[in-house]
């Protein structure tokens, strides 16, 4: 893995740590982590093989990613911070869910360059998956399934109970 590499996992790391101290649902904690995957997905994603059983890999680990940003999202507890905006804090198990999926990639991009690189491609030739643009693809594409996956779902919840407390006369604060 390049610097950058790790440079962008760091900041995806720091996002834990800002979920767990809680955000507002606001357009800054709706653009940010979009904007980084958007920027991931920008430097890594040429093309998306379709060869062989590039697509069956590429949507398993991006079935993957949408499975960890769900339960990541459907384990945030939600509140409402002092002036009624929803408010979103992570719990254990959501930052948990969050840092395996880094975790994952990280390691598999680690392992692939220091010594796991034959076993992978014995792997990939095996299954039928074509190359390296497949793994990265597949990878890149579980980072945006999570990300995007929290984002919607947390959107979601906060809507309906910001709804919810209108219907119901509930004082937001």
């Amino acid at each position: 893995m390049s610097v950058t590499e790790y440079l962008l996992n760091a900041v995806l790391v720091l996002l834990v740590v800002r979920q767990i101290r809680g955000s507002r649902l606001d357009l800054v904690n709706l653009v940010l982590p979009l904007a980084i995957t958007g920027f991931v997905g920008f430097q890594y994603l040429r093309d998306i093989p379709t060869a062989g059983n590039d697509l069956v890999l590429i949507g398993l680990l991006t079935s993957v990613g949408v499975l960890l940003g769900a339960a990541a999202a459907a384990t945030t507890r939600l509140t409402f911070d002092k002036d009624g905006v929803p408010f979103a804090r992570a719990g254990v198990v959501a930052a948990a869910l969050w840092v395996l999926g880094i975790g994952f990639r990280m390691a598999f991009a680690y392992a692939s360059t220091h010594g796991a690189g034959p076993s992978i491609g014995r792997f990939s030739a095996r299954h039928a998956i074509t190359g390296g643009q497949a793994w990265v693809a597949a990878l890149v594409l579980m980072a945006l399934g999570e990300v995007v996956t929290r984002l919607v779902v947390l959107r979601v919840r906060g809507h309906r109970l910001a709804s919810g407390s209108r219907r119901t006369g509930l004082s937001a604060a």
